[in-house]
């Protein structure tokens, strides 16, 4: 049987300078990722540039991105983030599911079923916002460089929204096209599950075989190049979660890069502390560690920073937005000389101090009766004016914000509330994506679950500049008769057999999704393969399943995919690392996807 020919949709395109120009700037931008490390957001932004000053795009379209309602809702979802990650509501998930596997691919197994789960059933952008803090938390903490880890949990995400038709907005805009175009009632949610479920159980396999050799280790070198050993006293919470468990069920028995050196009770010492000693209420621990292990060690439900130093248990209470600052103590310091607890530190300076070190090492003993030395470092905590005002001060030579605040973990619930009413009410078409995103973020602010400066803090500007650029090539391409020339001739490439136009048909948008929008490439070719399937008189329903799924399987760059994107930063990656791993999961996922379909949907209507 021949099919009708495609070749009256590549004669209604004309192909100007304009498109040329366009193809070879597109060209340019992916050979400029591909072979050089200049940041996503400044190549993307030079394109931009150049297509509003060559007047191929009006200076309106060039900047449409910016306004693009994709674009705010991640914005929006950033701040929903920040939530879960202040509020300690992802904690509750990490620490009840995650748990602390030894090696990445016992990680990757951990991960990836909850994360595919929820992609399956919530919009996978506001997942993949919410689990990077926690990942990357529960990463530093296993030992494991978040880099080996990152890119995983995007394809996750991905391969979780091709299991149902909810899971992402690809399926639901393709589906809504589809009816628009031929008056049929749509897919059901679990229509795409037959094909979805084993593209992502494949998926899966390939990442836990091979992505740990392949996914680059960017912790070596960085962790421990500016290590320095603190002790730290923290008190354990009498009416907190802590008390009446042991050591070992606790959690505090192997932590990362920190250790417990003793445990202060009824002016007793307990040195060699038994993984089976029960804790009590009011019990003084005594760490040693680095910077970073400490931060998280203070995110733990039930320990609280020691306050023995000088009795006041008010600045606790007070500064809810409290963080760690490092410091170190300037010879000019008005309290070298004195003892922590009789210089009254935190009187004086508005923070308490944690944590001491001297030459790099740890100095033993209680903390409160170390005498200030010039040059000792100091781990503090204090609000965030602190910062700003001894920048001005010649107390301390160095002061480093480490941006770490004490979870609200009062708020957890409430957090988990926000997240998935906004959710729930998206899903079922209450409100958009986006009001449900700006509403969500609105929440967590209102109800304290993060601070206004979390918020803003959370608003990562080198992927909201990326993905805004992004829109203004994707639609040059359109706009230029680009898109749509490309895909009508791979299109007409099939020759009149349906198996091929079915790979053909799957292998364009593929090509397509990574250089524009994913929904983009699927709505370009929607309505010319739905065309040719009628005028051959062939079976639709296996043709959108591909654009379908070949629209949201993008894994080969970090632009075709927002969350690969939204990963970028986070896992320090370049733009080869893609490349190395998301080749490979492209070419799985879509011999999985065509093989399935074959065998499981006749291509003809007879």
């Amino acid at each position: 049987m021949l099919l009708y020919s495609s070749h009256f949709y590549r004669d209604r395109v004309i192909m100007e300078w304009q498109g040329w120009f366009t193809l070879g700037l597109c060209v340019t931008v992916l050979m400029t990722l591909i072979a050089t490390r200049i940041g996503p957001h400044l190549v993307m932004l030079g394109a931009l540039t150049v297509l509003s000053v060559t007047g191929i795009l009006s200076s309106n379209d060039a900047l449409s991105g910016f306004s693009n309602s994709g674009l705010i809702t991640v914005a929006g979802m950033f701040v929903v983030a920040a939530g879960m990650h202040a509020s300690g509501a992802i904690d509750l998930l990490v620490n009840t599911l995650l748990g602390r596997p030894k090696s990445p691919r016992a990680a990757l197994n951990r991960m990836f079923w909850p994360v595919a789960f929820l992609s399956s059933f919530l919009n996978n952008t506001p997942v993949v916002a919410t689990m990077i803090p926690a990942i990357y938390s529960w990463s530093r903490r296993i030992g494991i460089s978040p880099s080996k880890l990152m890119i995983p949990l995007s394809y996750t995400a991905i391969l979780g929204g091709t299991v149902t038709l909810i899971g992402t907005s690809t399926n639901l805009i393709v589906n809504g096209q589809y009816q628009a175009l031929t008056g049929e009632p749509g897919f059901t949610l679990f229509s795409i599950t037959a094909i979805g479920l084993p593209v992502a159980i494949a998926g899966f396999l390939l990442m836990w075989l091979v992505f740990p050799k392949l996914l680059p280790d960017r912790q070596q070198g960085q962790v421990f190049s500016n290590l320095r050993e603190f002790t730290l006293e923290v008190s354990i919470d009498s009416t907190g979660p802590l008390v009446g468990k042991t050591i070992e069920q606790a959690g505090l028995r192997h932590l990362q890069r920190i250790y417990l050196i003793e445990i202060e009770r009824n002016n007793t010492a307990l040195t060699a502390v038994s993984p089976e000693e029960v804790l009590q209420g009011g019990d003084r621990l005594v760490f040693a560690g680095d910077t970073d292990a400490i931060s998280d060690l203070l995110r733990i439900k039930g320990i609280s920073p020691s306050t023995s130093t000088d009795g006041d248990h008010s600045f606790i209470e007070r500064h809810p937005e409290r963080r760690l600052v490092e410091a170190v103590v300037s010879p000019h310091c008005t309290a070298i000389g004195y003892t922590i607890r009789d210089s009254r530190f935190r009187a004086r300076y508005g923070a308490a101090v944690l944590a001491v070190a001297r030459h790099g090492e740890r100095i033993k003993g209680n903390l409160g009766n170390i005498i200030l030395q010039a040059g000792d470092t100091l781990l503090l905590e204090a609000r965030p004016a602190f910062v700003t005002r001894q920048r001005y001060n010649k107390d301390f030579l160095l002061i480093s914000d480490l941006n770490t605040e004490t979870p609200r973990h009062e708020r957890a619930y409430v957090a988990w509330l926000i997240l998935i009413g906004i959710i729930a009410a998206a899903s079922f078409e209450i409100i958009t994506m986006l009001n449900a995103a700006l509403s969500g973020a609105a929440l967590m602010i209102i109800t304290g679950c993060c601070s206004p400066s979390q918020a803003e803090r959370s608003l990562d500007l080198t992927v909201i500049l990326t993905i805004a650029a992004s829109f203004s090539l994707g639609l040059a391409l359109e706009k230029t008769g680009v898109a749509k020339y490309l895909a009508a001739n791979i299109v007409d490439l099939s020759g009149g057999t349906p198996w091929l136009l079915l790979i053909l048909t799957y292998l364009a948008i593929s090509l397509l999704t990574e250089v524009i929008t994913n929904n983009a490439a699927a709505l370009l070719m929607l309505p010319i393969v739905l065309e040719i399937t009628e005028k051959a008189d062939l079976n639709s329903t296996p043709f959108v399943f591909a654009i379908m799924m070949a629209a949201s399987a993008s894994f080969a760059t970090p632009l075709g995919y927002q969350t690969n994107m939204m990963v970028y930063g986070p896992g320090e990656y370049r733009f080869s690392d893609f490349l190395r791993v998301g080749i490979p999961m492209n070419i799985v996922t879509a011999i999985v996807t065509i093989t399935v379909i074959l065998i499981g949907w006749p291509l003809s209507r007879h």
